[in-house]
């Protein structure tokens, strides 16, 4: 199922003018704080009244201003998930997966539940209630709750925000999950480049209530301009299949014709992932680097070098494995001889490639 959404919303300190169509799969709204994310998923739940727009979900209208439609909020079958759970302390866990179904209009399609409890792994806390639950399992049953709720679009406003780094690694995989197996559009909310590139189908980013690029994740997160920590969240996104676990504790991953070595990471032999290489992790050569303790050097040409208006720049760099980003100093790209069609080599640190840029691959 497809999503189809056009806004125009004046609100104090910034006018929402903005259109885009999203492909089944998860949709990740990115930008900076007060660029629109919220405002756009609350047009799309009815918690706010734009005044003007359409939002139709698989042809299904929410609203259009112009035929004078609105389904209010209740009408909308929608799945929320908040930052927080927002569980009902009083009720199970069990209790809570059942208010969600009870909210499934008559006929729907809906999800098994013992299917929905099997996905997200919490069979064993069926019986708890969730000031017994860590912040991660919190999450999962809410996942849980709005999948059973038979929705036709899933709004997750910043789902991770209130995580710790070890609860995000927990529940991101449910979440991939989530985007592979089932059918309902997702329109996910973030400013984590992280997130963007493990979860992502298709990336809106957003700036001052406009949509400053769409597409897939490597290449928006290719463009320092979009991201809101800026350059600092610029890295490649490049499609892998794991091949080897070795002995030593490294995994060995081939990315088209070259290969990658990386901490073990606990995914089988010939699973296709895609990982993220940040672009501050990567040295760039115009030589063939000798006695180093890098263990991934790929070689190729420069594609692309993008200066900012400080003393820093973006080379991309067109190697077998793909596209790979380095951000390096202007002063650098001038002593290395650094321009279009130049050979150089990228040098990635196997210890920059971190277990929270690693994840289940998406078609793009």
């Amino acid at each position: 199922m497809s999503l189809s959404v056009r806004l125009q919303h004046q609100l104090p300190g910034i006018a929402l003018d903005l259109e885009f169509e999203a492909p089944p799969g998860v949709t990740v709204l990115f930008g900076r704080s007060g660029a629109g994310k919220t405002t756009v998923i609350n047009a799309v739940a009815g918690l706010l009244r734009p005044q003007a727009g359409r939002v139709a979900v698989d042809g299904w209208v929410l609203f259009d201003t112009d035929q004078g439609s609105w389904l209010p909020t209740h009408r909308r079958r929608l799945g929320y998930i908040f930052q927080e759970g927002r569980l009902f302390p009083h009720l199970t866990v069990r209790q809570n997966l059942a208010y969600g179904r009870w909210f499934a209009p008559r006929g729907a399609q809906r999800e098994s539940r013992d299917r929905v409890v099997e996905m997200l792994g919490i069979g064993h806390l069926l019986n708890r209630r969730p000031a017994m639950l860590s912040g991660g399992e919190k999450q999962r049953v809410a996942i849980g709750r709005a999948l059973l709720a038979a929705p036709r679009l899933i709004l997750a406003d910043e789902p991770l925000a209130a995580l710790d780094e070890a609860r995000k690694a927990e529940i991101l995989p449910y979440f991939e999950r989530l985007r592979d197996e089932v059918s309902v559009p997702i329109l996910y909310v973030t400013h984590s480049a992280a997130e963007v590139a493990r979860l992502a189908t298709s990336v809106v980013a957003l700036q001052d209530g406009k949509v400053l690029r769409h597409g897939p994740a490597s290449d928006v997160l290719a463009d320092p301009s979009v991201a809101p920590a800026g350059v600092r969240a610029v890295g490649a996104v490049l499609q892998v299949q794991v091949a080897q676990h070795h002995a030593d504790g490294l995994t060995e991953l081939r990315a088209g014709d070259a290969r990658l070595f990386l901490p073990r990471i606990p995914h089988q032999v010939g699973e296709h992932l895609r990982i993220r290489i940040p672009a501050q992790e990567v040295i760039l050569s115009n030589k063939p680097p000798e006695g180093l303790s890098a263990l991934n050097i790929l070689s190729g040409t420069v594609e692309a070098v993008r200066a900012g208006e400080g003393p820093g720049a973006i080379v991309s760099v067109k190697t077998p494995a793909g596209v790979v980003l380095a951000r390096v100093t202007r002063r650098s790209v001038e002593a290395l001889g650094l321009e279009l069609g130049q050979p150089c080599h990228a040098v990635i640190k196997t210890v920059a490639l971190a277990p929270q840029d690693v994840g289940g691959r998406v078609a793009t």
